[in-house]
């Protein structure tokens, strides 16, 4: 059996991602996480990865419909959206932090209160038990009622029921039994991991494998032997002296992976490009997310959006609304694509498509 190059892992990467369009909760189902970012530069990163992969989606339907979809909101490698089998696998979950017994008492009154109430905004929280102020993870000050609420979200003692203009409504959960296989339930994480963002470089596996110590600390001593046997199951070829990786019913070399004659504007977030080691393997040039970078020291933008052309992505897109009216500025790396490529017309039909997502004209 011949191996995949590198560009055949290029062209698997873009099309076992961005397969047709399905219905939102099948979307869900298919990938059991859809990282969630709060910038909204057009719109909201699960937004602007949902709107690939769901037709006919808009922005705001994963969080309209959210109470109905059977989904979680939780922590797994990064915030976002979870199916509950996933979210079964996250819990119960032994944070790193130990509480106090004063701390536990002070949980165990919120969670009654919650309780009695069913889907509790923070401010009914704050409002209730006065918790005052306390210092946020990022040197400010927030609502002490608002950090414990977070805590308690983490553990597992409440869920996100709802959100009420972005502010996220918590609802008890119901404690849950430990796992009886840790291993084999650290497996079924990293096979969900590899299914979400494969072909995967040696690095990249080794850094998503790592960052589940986050989604379940309690079990950090057993990543390591995760790895290996993740490393040791996943089908695999090396290729300038590094090795890639992806499931073992999948084969690079299928006829499936089609290329498509499609312009696409992905989220920083998007699993196409989200592991920054693999996007420069495959793409050859570097991408980062400058949101959080001063603005005299961007390269691309505030939020430059990778720009897919086919199985390539050949630059970036800045979009803002602006008085109600979509923009686009555009970058690239080695240039615009030629005419007769297909490339203006296809641009056209995304930057539409993105006005409709948006739900405004395009300027």
């Amino acid at each position: 059996m011949p191996s995949p190059t590198l560009a055949d892992l290029r062209r698997y990467a873009v099309a076992r991602s961005l397969t047709s369009p399905t219905t939102l909760p099948r979307a869900l189902q298919r990938f059991g996480f859809v990282q969630a970012d709060p910038i909204r530069s057009p719109a909201r990163a699960q937004d602007l990865i949902l709107r690939h992969r769901v037709a006919g989606y808009r922005v705001g339907d994963l969080e309209r419909t959210y109470p109905g979809l059977g989904v979680e909101e939780d922590f797994f490698v990064n915030y976002g959206f979870v199916t509950p089998e996933l979210h079964t696998l996250l819990h119960p979950r032994t944070a790193r932090e130990t509480w106090t017994t004063d701390r536990w008492a002070q949980a165990g009154d919120v969670w009654r209160f919650v309780e009695q109430r069913g889907a509790t905004h923070p401010k009914a929280v704050d409002d209730h038990f006065s918790h005052g102020h306390t210092t946020n993870g990022f040197g400010g000050r927030s609502k002490a009622s608002t950090h414990l609420l977070d805590d308690m979200h983490y553990r597992g003692l409440l869920r996100v029921a709802s959100r009420d203009n972005g502010t996220r409504l918590y609802a008890v959960r119901a404690p849950q039994p430990l796992h009886a296989d840790p291993e084999a339930t650290l497996d079924a994480m990293v096979d969900l991991l590899v299914a979400l963002y494969a072909p995967l470089p040696t690095p990249g596996l080794r850094q998503l494998v790592g960052f589940l110590k986050n989604a379940a600390p309690q079990w950090q001593p057993l990543l390591s032997g995760a790895l290996h046997r993740a490393r040791a199951r996943l089908l695999q070829t090396e290729i300038e002296g590094v090795a890639w990786h992806w499931p073992a019913d999948e084969d690079p070399l299928a006829p499936a992976w089609l290329q498509s004659d499609r312009v696409r504007l992905l989220a920083p977030f998007d699993p196409v490009v989200w592991d920054r080691d693999r996007f420069e393997r495959l793409w050859g040039w570097a991408y980062r997310f400058e949101a959080y970078t001063p603005a005299h020291r961007r390269v691309r933008g505030y939020y430059a959006m990778p720009l897919l052309w086919r199985d390539q992505v050949i630059g970036w897109g800045n979009l803002t609304v602006r008085q109600g009216v979509l923009h686009a500025e555009l970058g690239y790396v080695a240039g615009q694509p030629s005419e007769g490529s297909g490339y203006t017309e296809s641009l056209k039909t995304e930057l539409a498509a993105m006005a409709d997502f948006l739900g405004v004209p395009l300027a």
